[in-house]
């Protein structure tokens, strides 16, 4: 296997989509150390994300378009052992953010690995599956993250206003998970994988992300008590929404519109927009005036 191909099949970049749940820990955290935030972002990012996307791309030998691979290159046994090295890695740097972190390191790259390996293959279960990868993708890197930055108890990690930013992330993702199998459908039905976004169809796949992401919605101004910086937010996302909805209405008329190039332009907005967003909050809430008139 080239080095190309096994970077390809790391999917790095894939990694900015997921970075919005580290940013608002990152900018809800009370005062987080800089060189721990440094180090967690590093081992989620370019080692614990990477290592499960090589894995299940081993074991799932996709032909054709998957995640933000157009054509991916065939894989063999080099990619299988990059995986768990890169899981290693994390594992041993999480150490130095401390154990409870490894704690988390060690369940999510367990989770991750059940979704794809034969003996489990969480991919198979529609409902499971999504439930399952957006909670781990979502509320749990976000407790994760927080626990990791602030060096909290874990007590600490899982009072009320946490898991209500966690639960909303994990909304996100259910709105936004389903999207990214939604041009897929013969590349599973090839593998026999039931996957949400099969379960769903095409329309109800696009139903299904309007009806989360509007719960998502509600839940952010919740968390943000209705104030002006929760104002942000919807402006950030108006070019993924202005986009997703004509995208919709495409759909709608002709389900071929479901393809992989929308679907990426999709996702990169939506992830552009969470990340700009969540990166004003940090810089909102390090700054006393503009926290004082936007919270």
């Amino acid at each position: 296997m080239s080095p190309r191909a096994l970077w390809l099949h790391l999917r790095v970049p894939f990694s900015f989509f997921l970075l919005p749940v580290f940013l608002f820990a990152l900018s809800e955290s009370p005062a987080p150390d800089a060189g721990r935030a440094v180090a967690v972002l590093l081992i989620i990012h370019l080692l614990l994300y990477p290592a499960s996307n090589a894995y299940n791309s081993y074991f799932d030998k996709d032909e054709g378009s998957i995640g933000i691979l157009e054509n991916p290159p065939p894989v063999d046994k080099t990619l299988y052992y990059a995986a768990w090295a890169l899981d290693l890695a994390a594992l041993a740097l999480g150490i130095w953010v401390g154990w409870p972190f490894v704690g988390y390191l060690l369940v999510y790259g367990l989770i991750s690995k059940a979704y794809s390996h034969p003996s489990v293959r969480l991919k198979k279960y529609p409902i499971a599956s999504w439930l399952i990868v957006s909670l781990f993708q979502g509320a749990f890197t976000f407790v994760m993250t927080m626990q990791a930055l602030n060096a909290f108890s874990f007590a600490e990690a899982v009072r009320p206003h946490i898991l209500l930013a966690g639960a909303v992330c994990t909304l996100n993702l259910l709105a936004i998970y389903p999207i990214t199998q939604v041009y897929q459908h013969d590349e599973d039905a090839r593998r026999g994988d039931l996957t949400m976004s099969r379960l769903l169809g095409i329309r109800g796949t696009f139903v299904s992300a309007v009806v989360c992401f509007g719960l998502s919605l509600a839940g952010f101004y919740t968390y943000f008590h209705g104030k002006p910086v929760f104002w942000l937010l919807p402006a950030c996302l108006l070019p993924g929404v202005a986009f997703f909805l004509l995208w919709f209405r495409r759909v709608w008329g002709d389900t071929s519109q479901a393809n992989f190039r929308s679907a990426m332009r999709m996702t990169l907005l939506a992830g552009l927009g969470l990340n700009i967003f969540f990166l004003m909050l940090f810089f909102l809430n390090f700054s006393e005036s503009a926290k004082t008139a936007l919270r």
